[in-house]
């Protein structure tokens, strides 16, 4: 959590008993989830935010807690105010940008083929965004290799929905809009529910049926493969990295 958060809240006009709510709530999530900011270069919190979605229907069918939190009382009134809290933050984190207090270390994007196996998690995270920026980069240069006939209408930047970010926006060769979501790692069942939530908000501000995914990742999870399987439209890709050498003395 950055350290300017409380001054930003402080000019919102929120009061202090607010303010140390919203920051207690913020360091609880960080104490199960990680550095919220490192969540938020990744995919600007958009996982987490649907990781805390708990809806009337599920708290009818008494479903079990979805998260790491443990929680007593109302489970959807509490899973409530933590989404409400990372939704604050990321207002927060979009309205500032990515500019660091001047005494506040940033966080940079290691080279992706320099991973140390024995890394520490928070090395990890910084590899993990890293990578997948460059996954982005690459695959916008060449966005028919992930399938023929792909045209990118996003204008080169990420696009905003409801739930988030997407990565990359396309269409195919029938004109259907294609949603295109990024792992560097091995995608797991949350990551499909945050590509389905795209797909969604994509098809509510088109006012279409037919949105299409394709969940690119180093690999996938026996349950994100179960998930997936039962949606028709999102089609699962892995890719791999292929070195190439050549004679440094040329």
């Amino acid at each position: 959590m950055r350290r300017d958060y409380r001054k930003w809240l402080e000019r919102q006009g929120s009061s202090e008993n607010t303010i140390r709510g919203r920051i207690s709530e913020t360091s609880r999530l960080e104490s199960y989830y990680g550095d919220l900011d490192a969540l938020y270069l990744g995919d600007r919190l958009a996982g987490l935010v649907s990781l805390l979605c708990y809806s009337t229907e599920d708290q009818r069918r008494r479903r079990p807690n979805p998260t790491k939190i443990p929680i007593d009382g109302d489970l959807r009134n509490n899973l409530a105010t933590y989404k409400s809290a990372v939704e604050l933050y990321r207002r927060f984190r979009d309205s500032e940008g990515d500019s660091a207090l001047p005494d506040e270390p940033r966080a940079f994007a290691v080279d992706p083929f320099a991973v140390d196996p024995f890394a520490s998690s928070d090395e990890e995270e910084i590899q993990r965004i890293g990578l997948e920026r460059d996954l982005q980069v690459a695959l916008r240069k060449q966005i028919s290799q992930l399938e023929s006939g792909l045209t990118i209408v996003d204008g080169g930047t990420e696009r905003k929905v409801e739930s988030g970010f997407i990565d990359i926006t396309a269409r195919d060769e029938a004109g259907v809009t294609v949603v295109v979501e990024l792992k560097a790692g091995t995608a797991v069942r949350a990551d499909v529910g945050q590509i389905l939530s795209y797909m969604g908000d994509v098809s509510t501000e088109e006012s279409v049926g037919a949105v299409r995914g394709i969940l690119v990742a180093h690999d996938f999870h026996t349950n994100a493969k179960s998930a997936a399987r039962m949606v028709p439209n999102l089609d699962l890709r892995k890719y791999s990295v292929k070195f190439l050498f050549s004679d440094g003395h040329d």
